[in-house]
C-alpha cells in the first residue's frame, strides 16, 4: 500500500479541481473529455500497476474507481449530446456526483493505509 499511497492525494487533487470546474461551469465538454481521459490514464498507469500487494477491500475500491471513470466518460458523451438546458444541467449534476463518489473512494483507500 505504501507504494501507491503517495499517488492517491494526486488523484484526489485532480478530481477536486475537476469537480470545482464542473460545478462552476468553467470547463467545456471537449476539455472535460480530455481531463477525464487524463484521469483514466493516470489511474491505469500510476496506480493500477502498483496494486500487487493490496487488500481485497482496496482491490474492490480500485474496481469501483475504474468503473466510475468509465461511466464518467459516458456521462460526458451524454452531456455533449444534450440539446436542452435542463438536460445539460442534469448531466452536469450527474458528473459532479460521480466525481464526489470517486473522491470518497480515494479517501477510503487513504484511510485504509493509515489503519
Amino acid at each position: 500500500m505504501s507504494l501507491t499511497s503517495d499517488k492517491y492525494p494526486i488523484l484526489v487533487n485532480l478530481l477536486e479541481q475537476l469537480h470545482t470546474d464542473v460545478t462552476n461551469l468553467q470547463v467545456s465538454t471537449s476539455e472535460l473529455k480530455e481531463r477525464i481521459n487524463a484521469l483514466q490514464i493516470f489511474f491505469s498507469e500510476e496506480i493500477v500497476p502498483l496494486t500487487v500487494d493490496v487488500s481485497s477491500r482496496v482491490q474492490s475500491y480500485h474496481t469501483e474507481i475504474s468503473k466510475q471513470l468509465r461511466l464518467l466518460a459516458v456521462d460526458v458523451m451524454f452531456l455533449q449530446g444534450a440539446r436542452q438546458t435542463s438536460t445539460a444541467q442534469t448531466r452536469v449534476k450527474t458528473i459532479s456526483d460521480r466525481l464526489s463518489t470517486l473522491m470518497q473512494y480515494c479517501q477510503a483507500i487513504l484511510q485504509q493505509g493509515t489503519q
